[in-house]
């Protein structure tokens, strides 16, 4: 990468999370174009900008954006492409962007769920950055995001997955730092570990029960729920040979007590990075019609501890309920919870 001039960097995928990242780097003057797959939110940026609502303050910024059908028609190579997609889209995501990408360039995955290896299996290892992000924010209107971190309590780690690149994850971290705090990590899979055991205790548990993060984490029961299905998820990333580290600014582990740290950590996420009215990421899919991260969260942790030869009944439960949902053979509803609560009990019984 040419360091004496700006980096080229795309933003490929511009939801909610893409597009509020994005508007801050064009506001800090990065040569920065927004890649995306909805046309009216194509368009609505065209005409009008991307807006982005903060908790402090509203924001406009125009920015160039073009269409996937579109990306056949791009004649400069990019230097970073930053992946905000869905876990589930990374690896075409990938495909697509690999032939546009500088022989030196990056792909950096601000995705939940174990994106990397799906990263670098279509780029190599030697051009991917791994990365954690905790934003909450939504949108429901083309061209216009909700943001409910500003950008003092919005939180990223980064870290390279070949040690040789891991000196140059500073550069882009410095790049990130224009939208919220960024730590450099030189072990990214356990960092991506620990927040999808945060992810499995929150996105699909609270979306089965179609309501916002702190009122499920308040309906009775579901918070031993959610929590039980933390649990399991830590024991994934500990079979998987990760180690329990610090994310979401948070203090260091000082303490081997695994399931205390996924209380510590997921009661962090309620107070710090979501509000009353915050829904995850999940039930934002099912609103809008769309299949959520199902396999790639929860059906992760019962796929390792299988692997293992242990199981996840709590995470094995939720995938259950979740896949009917998505098939249309029940609601997403409060009265779910009683499923969740029933193999919870049935958990605790068997052991």
């Amino acid at each position: 990468m040419d360091q004496s001039k700006r980096p080229r960097i795309a933003f490929l995928g511009t939801g909610a999370q893409g597009a509020s990242i994005g508007a801050d780097f064009a506001l800090a003057g990065h040569d920065v174009t927004f890649i995306e797959q909805w046309p009216d939110h194509v368009h609505a940026i065209r005409e009008n900008g991307i807006t982005v609502n903060l908790p402090s303050q509203t924001i406009n910024v125009r920015v160039p954006v073009i269409h996937l059908c579109q990306v056949a028609e791009l004649k400069e190579p990019f230097d970073i492409v930053f992946i905000v997609m869905k876990a589930y889209d990374t690896k075409w995501a990938c495909q697509l962007i690999a032939p546009h990408l500088a022989t030196d360039g990056l792909v950096v995955g601000l995705q939940n769920g174990m994106t990397h290896e799906d990263i670098a299996e279509i780029v190599g290892r030697e051009r991917t950055i791994g990365a954690v992000i905790e934003i909450a924010s939504n949108m429901f209107v083309p061209g216009v995001t909700n943001r409910q971190n500003d950008r003092d309590t919005s939180w990223f780690a980064m870290g390279a997955l070949d040690p040789e690149t891991q000196p140059r994850v500073e550069g882009v971290a410095a790049l990130l730092r224009c939208t919220g705090r960024v730590e450099v990590t030189d072990d990214i899979r356990s960092a991506k570990w620990m927040k999808l055991v945060v992810n499995a205790a929150e996105l699909i548990p609270s979306a089965i029960v179609n309501l916002p993060l702190a009122d499920a984490a308040r309906a009775p029961g579901m918070l031993e729920v959610m929590r039980e299905a933390g649990y399991e998820a830590m024991r994934a990333a500990l079979a998987d040979g990760s180690k329990i580290v610090s994310i979401i600014g948070m203090p260091p582990v000082t303490s081997n007590d695994p399931e205390g740290y996924v209380d510590r950590i997921f009661d962090e996420v309620l107070k710090t990075f979501s509000q009353e009215d915050t829904l995850t990421t999940s039930l934002q899919d099912w609103r809008k019609g769309r299949r959520a991260e199902i396999e790639e969260v929860n059906g992760w942790v019962v796929d390792i501890l299988a692997a293992h030869g242990h199981g996840a009944p709590m995470n094995q439960r939720v995938v259950q309920v979740a896949l009917e949902i998505e098939r249309g053979a029940i609601e997403a509803r409060p009265e779910n919870a009683d499923l969740l609560i029933e193999a919870l009990r049935a958990t605790r019984s068997g052991r």
